[in-house]
């Protein structure tokens, strides 16, 4: 199923982009920020982990290298160094965007294959409680 190895890529890119924004993010909120910046990081690794065993058990080589991720994603790009925390929270959140956005694709394309449809609709719930708490963050 090539859905999933769109969405794999693009959560390995979220992990990456991420793990970028946590080493650079600064500001008085820094220690939220830099803390729940690793809690979506620790999920889009979980997921880009279920992501390609599931497209193995269905028989479909995936492909995570670095030049695979850099080729495919369609991931909003970030800045290099440094970043202010809210600027970092608005990123991270258009990134997790753009994953959800990926995986209700994918959603709608695997109609026919359940355990398939099942496993993106928890990884996209769970991408979408962290896009509401990143979200809720940038209301002043």
């Amino acid at each position: 199923m090539p859905g999933l190895q769109d969405l794999l890529v693009d959560l390995v890119g979220l992990s990456l982009q991420g793990k970028q924004l946590h080493w650079h993010v600064q500001g008085k909120d820094f220690r939220s920020v830099h803390l729940q910046i690793d809690e979506v990081v620790d999920s889009a690794r979980a997921y880009s982990d279920l992501v390609a065993e599931r497209a193995v058990t269905l028989g479909n080589a995936v492909d995570g290298t670095p030049e695979a991720v850099a080729k495919e994603h369609g991931l909003p790009g970030i800045p290099h160094g440094w970043v202010k925390d809210e600027d970092a929270v608005r990123l991270l959140a258009d990134a997790v965007e753009a994953v959800v956005n990926r995986g209700r694709e994918l959603i709608a394309a695997s109609e026919d294959e359940p355990v398939t449809q099942d496993l993106v609709i928890e990884i996209v719930a769970g991408l979408e409680k962290h896009l509401w708490m990143l979200r809720a963050q940038l209301v002043r």
